[in-house]
C-alpha cells in the first residue's frame, strides 16, 4: 500500500455516482428540514431551536453526527498512540455521558434556554451570561473542523488546504445559514446514517483481509496497546477533565435545549453513548490497520488512503462521502452555535433581529475559524487541548456548583472564578518553569484557581456549610 497517493485517480464511475447520491441526499435533507414546517409561531425560536420538537431519533442522529468532525485527529492520534485514543477521546466521554443523562438533563430542562451562555445567565446572571459566552464562542469556534475539511478536500481532490477551507467552508454557511437548525437536524440524519456505515465497512474489510488482533500485534509497538501510549498520567488524565466539560458542552445543551421533554434528552444520551461506543471501535480499530500498514504515512491522513486503497469500487466512493459526513455534520452545528453565541449572547442588544443577525454572524464565524485554522495549522490533539482546557477550567466547576447549590453563587463571584482561572493559566504557560513544574499542566492551576475562589466564598455561607451536611 502507498503512504501517499492522488485519490482521485482511485476513484471510478461507480465511486462517483455513489459520492454524488450522498451528497444530493444531504442537500435534499437540508432543503426538506428548512420547508418541513411552514409559518411557525416563534420565527427566531424555529430557526435556532426547531421550536424546541425534535425527537428522539432525530435527538440521536443529529447529537451523534455531531461530534465526530475531528476524524482525522482521531486518527493522528491513534496513529501516535494507539489504543490512548480510545481511552481519551472516548471512555473518559462516555462517563460524561451518563453523568449528563442521570444528572444534569432534567436540571437543564426546566430553565427553557436558548444557548449555554443564556442559561448561565438565568442560573447566575448577565455578567455571568457574557463571561460564559466570550469562552464558549472561542471553544466552539471550528477551528479543528474547518482545518478537517481543508485537509480531506486536498487528499480527496488534490486542491489546498487553505482553498478547501475557504470554499469548503463557504459552502457550508451558505446552506447552514439559510434553513437554520431544522436544515442542520435533518442533513444530520442522512449523515448519520452513512458516517457508521462508513467506519464500519472499514473494519469489515480489515479483519477480512489481514486478521484480527494477532495481526495488530504483531505489527505495532507495544505502547499503541498502552491506556496511556506513552503519555504521562496527568497528561491522560487532563483529557478526562476535558471530557467533563460535556456537561457544559455548548452543542449538547443545544440539543437538549430543543427536544420535546427531559425523557428524550435521557434516553436520546443513553442511546447515542452506545452508538459513540461502537464507532469509536471502528475508528480506533480502523486507524490501528493503517498505521501497521502505512507506518510512514502521515499520522492525520493514514486512515483515509488506507481505506480508499482497502475498499473495492462503490464502496470507495461511500466511504470517502461517510468521512465528508463526519466533518459536515459536525462542522455545520459548531457554525452554528458560535453563530448563536455571537448574535444571540453577545449583540441582541444591538440587533433585534435575531434571525438577520446570526445569518451574518455566521460567515464571520466561517472566516474568522478558516483564520485561525491557516494560524494555528499543526497538531489536533494541540488544537483540542488549547481550546478545550481553556473552556473546561473556567467554566466547568462554577456551572456545576451553580446546579448543586441554586442561588449560592453570585454573579460577580462566577466572573471572579472564570476570569482567574484563565488568568493563572495563561500566566502559568509564559512563566519559564523548570522541568519539576513543566509537568503540571495549566489546566491544572486554571482548576484549582477557580475551585479555590469558589469554594472559599461558598465556605463563608452558612447555607453551603448545611448543605454539605445534608449530603
Amino acid at each position: 500500500m502507498l503512504a501517499k497517493l492522488k485519490v482521485v485517480s482511485y476513484l471510478s464511475a461507480a465511486d462517483w455516482w455513489v459520492f454524488g447520491m450522498v451528497l444530493a441526499l444531504t442537500f435534499a435533507a437540508a432543503v426538506y428540514g428548512h420547508y418541513r414546517k411552514k409559518r411557525p409561531k416563534n420565527k427566531a425560536l424555529d430557526y435556532l431551536l426547531m421550536g424546541r420538537q425534535l425527537t428522539l431519533p432525530l435527538f440521536v442522529a443529529t447529537l451523534v453526527a455531531t461530534w465526530y468532525g475531528g476524524i482525522f485527529g482521531v486518527n493522528e492520534i491513534t496513529f501516535n498512540y494507539g489504543i490512548y485514543n480510545f481511552v481519551t477521546q472516548g471512555l473518559f466521554w462516555y462517563a460524561a455521558y451518563l453523568i449528563f443523562a442521570f444528572f444534569i438533563a432534567e436540571k437543564v430542562a426546566k430553565y427553557h434556554s436558548v444557548t449555554l451562555p443564556d442559561l448561565a445567565g438565568g442560573v447566575f446572571g448577565p455578567k455571568s451570561a457574557k463571561v460564559a459566552a466570550v469562552f464558549t464562542f472561542f471553544y466552539i469556534t471550528p477551528v479543528a473542523y474547518v482545518l478537517s475539511l481543508g485537509l480531506f478536500l486536498n487528499m480527496a481532490f488534490g486542491i489546498s488546504v487553505l482553498q478547501g477551507m475557504v470554499f469548503g467552508t463557504l459552502f457550508v454557511c451558505l446552506y447552514t445559514a439559510w434553513g437554520g437548525f431544522k436544515s442542520v437536524v435533518f442533513s444530520d440524519l442522512v449523515q448519520f446514517f452513512v458516517m457508521c456505515s462508513a467506519v464500519l465497512l472499514v473494519v469489515l474489510f480489515s479483519v477480512h483481509s489481514f486478521g484480527g488482533l494477532a495481526f495488530l500485534k504483531a505489527n505495532l509497538p507495544a505502547s499503541h496497546f498502552s491506556i496511556t501510549g506513552g503519555n504521562g498520567v496527568f497528561n491522560t488524565l487532563i483529557w478526562g477533565f476535558i471530557a467533563l466539560a460535556t456537561l457544559i458542552d455548548p452543542s449538547f445543551y443545544q440539543r437538549c435545549f430543543a427536544a420535546k421533554s427531559p425523557q428524550v434528552v435521557k434516553k436520546g444520551v443513553l442511546i447515542s453513548t452506545f452508538i459513540w461506543f461502537c464507532f469509536d471501535l471502528c475508528t480506533t480499530a480502523g486507524s490501528l490497520y493503517a498505521r501497521a500498514l502505512l507506518p510512514q504515512a502521515q499520522p492525520a491522513e493514514a486512515y483515509f488512503f488506507y481505506a480508499v486503497q482497502l475498499l473495492p469500487a462503490g464502496l470507495r466512493g461511500f466511504f470517502i462521502a461517510g468521512i465528508l459526513a463526519i466533518i459536515l455534520s459536525t462542522l455545520n452545528s459548531f457554525l452554528f452555535i458560535a453563530a448563536n453565541t455571537l448574535s444571540f449572547d453577545l449583540l441582541r442588544s444591538r440587533f433585534k433581529n435575531v434571525v438577520l443577525t446570526n445569518r451574518i454572524a455566521m460567515f464571520a464565524v466561517g472566516a474568522l475559524a478558516v483564520g485561525m485554522s491557516y494560524v494555528l495549522h499543526g497538531s489536533f490533539k494541540e488544537i483540542w487541548l488549547t481550546l478545550g482546557s481553556y473552556f473546561s477550567a473556567c467554566l466547568l466547576m462554577p456551572i456545576l456548583l451553580g446546579y448543586v447549590y441554586p442561588h449560592r453563587i453570585s454573579d460577580n463571584l462566577f466572573v471572579a472564578s472564570a476570569l482567574c482561572s484563565a488568568l493563572t493559566m495563561t500566566v502559568w504557560k509564559c512563566l519559564p518553569l523548570n522541568p519539576f513544574w513543566q509537568q503540571i499542566d495549566a489546566f491544572y492551576i486554571g482548576v484549582l484557581t477557580g475551585g479555590l475562589i469558589l469554594l472559599f466564598n461558598l465556605s463563608k455561607r452558612k447555607s453551603y456549610v448545611k448543605g454539605i451536611t445534608d449530603l
